[in-house]
């Protein structure tokens, strides 16, 4: 997994498609309907009766007959070409499968290093106002943490770099350690477009619901758009990252009923 884009709070902001998938022209829908068809100890989507593939070539089931619904109506979704930037679960589920699966150990990595610089824990030094805002909305998560987790994380004003507890970090591995690929896919999809690991652990817990998780993410955002008003192009930014972002949620809550 990688981290190839900023968002609007300066942390590392989700993955973005590489350049050569966004200048190749999309293919034709080449399908007319999709469905659900149940598959060994899971649930396959079909097109005109034939499995899907990731772009690995390995074959598409997940756990639950909703979850590959959910996929299935990204498919049925499609126009007349198929556009992998309107299927944010089927990107994390063909991630999950091609990649994530044999690199586990590596994204937990990942996530943790993003706890190592977590939004939640670098803070305005002024105006007050926002100070608190970001109080507010942070406070309880560390608390939360170092609660639940056993992870204590120290507060900066300002941008320097701080050098979190290794033991902190170590809690936020654990936490993750024996997560499936789905989960650790999701996961870090609510990772890098929040900017923060416990944010999207704490929502993952249940600890927060998708737009509280939303909501705190995006303070400073919030914030700046009181200050100076709407911007039209940061909007249709936000608006694609918060869709990503609820994909990575709906992709959880799926794996959840699971039971």
């Amino acid at each position: 997994m990688t981290r190839d884009g900023d968002s609007a709070n300066g942390k590392p902001g989700a993955p973005k498609i590489p350049a050569k998938d966004t200048l190749r022209p999309l293919p034709k829908r080449f399908y007319k309907h999709a469905a659900v068809e149940q598959r060994g100890g899971g649930f396959a989507v079909t097109l005109d009766g034939r499995g899907i593939c990731t772009p690995g070539k390995r074959e598409v089931v997940v756990p639950t007959a909703d979850f590959a619904a959910a996929l299935a109506a990204e498919w049925d979704a499609q126009g007349e070409h198929v556009d992998p930037r309107t299927m944010p679960l089927t990107r994390i589920v063909n991630s999950a499968i091609d990649a994530v699966e044999t690199r586990k150990r590596e994204v937990v990595d990942d996530i943790a290093a993003f706890a190592g610089s977590d939004l939640v824990c670098y803070r305005a030094e002024s105006p007050d106002a926002l100070v608190r805002r970001q109080a507010d909305a942070w406070n309880p998560v560390l608390a939360w943490a170092k609660r639940e987790l056993g992870a204590a994380f120290e507060l900066r004003a300002g941008l320097m770099p701080i050098d979190q507890p290794p033991e902190a970090l170590d809690a936020v591995r654990r936490k993750l350690a024996d997560l499936d690929a789905l989960s650790l896919s999701a996961l870090h999809v609510l990772t890098t477009i929040s900017g923060s690991a416990l944010l999207a652990i704490a929502h993952w817990q249940g600890e927060l619901s998708a737009d509280e998780a939303w909501r705190a993410s995006t303070v400073d955002e919030t914030w700046q758009r009181e200050q100076w008003g709407h911007d039209v192009e940061a909007e249709a930014h936000a608006a694609r990252r918060r869709a990503e972002f609820d994909a990575a949620s709906r992709c959880l809550d799926y794996l959840r009923s699971r039971g």
